[in-house]
């Protein structure tokens, strides 16, 4: 486990919500916030995201982890909360219409994650790498808005003859089984929550975040 370089303003933070029950997302909140705050304990909460259940969309993707962070905060009343959402972006054409390099090879959509961080008054986000998943389960995901962790799932028992007892996005996740376990989903979304954190590492620096819906 990696430690601050310099001493964290987040050193004596105490208690950390996170908008779901779902075990990666706090692993990954868990890992990313005790490298500045040793004594923080951090825990689920079940809240509703507010959008679609396969969002598709930066848009629908930020308000998701918005809707999940200030749910938590404002039900629990904790130090900080955190809000976590994956879906599916579409991948920009050229200007004049044609495919850019990536969609010519019949990649239109790629997953990202999304994490927001509030104390109430502030928000801020911080957002995880993109991977592409198979065209067979990202292009009937987006047109359809069906999850495309249960469709992976299927596809991925389907063509690996790997049932599992629990859905991957409960467990090493769909880019841990497409990474052949080298980036489980908590370190995939670990990212996304330290990059969310940046706001609250250097207030001075970030003095006019506020959260309009919070505040």
């Amino acid at each position: 486990m990696s430690t601050a370089v310099v001493p964290s303003p987040l050193a004596s933070l105490r208690e950390v919500r996170v908008g779901s029950n779902n075990e990666p997302k706090i692993a990954a909140v868990r890992s990313a916030l005790l490298a500045y705050a040793p004594e923080v304990r951090v825990e689920g909460v079940g809240v509703v995201s507010g959008v679609a259940e396969q969002p598709v969309g930066l848009d629908e993707i930020i308000r998701g982890a918005s809707n999940r962070a200030r749910a938590a905060v404002e039900s629990q009343g904790c130090e900080l909360a955190v809000g976590i959402e994956d879906g599916l972006i579409e991948l920009p054409e050229r200007a004049d219409g044609s495919p850019s390099s990536v969609s010519e090879f019949k990649v239109r959509h790629v997953n990202i994650g999304c994490a927001a961080v509030t104390d109430g008054k502030r928000l801020s986000f911080g957002f995880s790498s993109a991977f592409a998943y198979p065209t067979a389960c990202s292009r009937r995901a987006a047109a359809q808005r069906t999850p495309i962790g249960g469709l992976f799932d299927r596809l991925w028992q389907r063509r690996r003859g790997e049932p599992s007892a629990l859905p991957s996005a409960r467990g090493i996740g769909n880019v841990g089984r497409l990474t052949l376990g080298v980036l489980p989903r908590c370190e995939y979304e670990r990212h996304a929550v330290l990059c969310a954190l940046v706001a609250f590492l250097h207030p001075d620096l970030y003095d006019d975040l506020s959260d309009g819906e919070g505040s």
